[in-house]
């Protein structure tokens, strides 16, 4: 049974018919998650619990990473996560994320602004906690306001 993030979870379950894509990335035994998705379309409960403004001018970046344990079982492991986000005129904006840790999970949440129709590209870099290896993920999203 794949283990991901508590809030990872609360936000997929809040959706309902909204479609999202669990996305992930594998870098050796490390395998991140990661997810980005206006913050409206939290549930109250939700975003109350994370002091979240919901909002459909507000993108959530969640992301959390899993370490193997050699037999096939994932465990979060802390990191050291910087991530920025550029829309298509250049604008560059530093992310800045908080750390998350609950019982055996560790996610860490970001909040930025958008425009309508407007279009990011994030960058995430990681480091898991003990290593000097860093590790990069990039993707695209659009989001649309209400």
């Amino acid at each position: 049974m794949r283990q991901i993030s508590i809030v990872m979870l609360l936000v997929l379950m809040t959706l309902g018919n909204v479609a999202v894509a669990e996305q992930s990335e594998q870098f050796g035994d490390y395998v991140v998650h990661y997810n980005a998705l206006t913050t409206d379309q939290l549930t109250p409960e939700v975003a109350r619990a994370y002091g979240i403004v919901r909002s459909g001018t507000r993108v959530l970046l969640n992301v959390s990473v899993l370490k193997s344990d050699g037999n096939g079982l994932p465990s979060a492991v802390k990191a050291e996560i910087s991530a920025a986000a550029q829309n298509l005129n250049g604008q560059r904006r530093q992310l800045d994320l908080r750390e998350i840790a609950e019982q055996e999970a560790v996610y860490y949440i970001a909040i930025i602004n958008i425009t309508d129709q407007e279009t990011l590209a994030f960058s995430i870099d990681i480091t898991p906690e003990g290593q000097t290896e860093t590790f990069n993920l990039n993707f695209r999203e659009q989001f649309f306001t209400p």
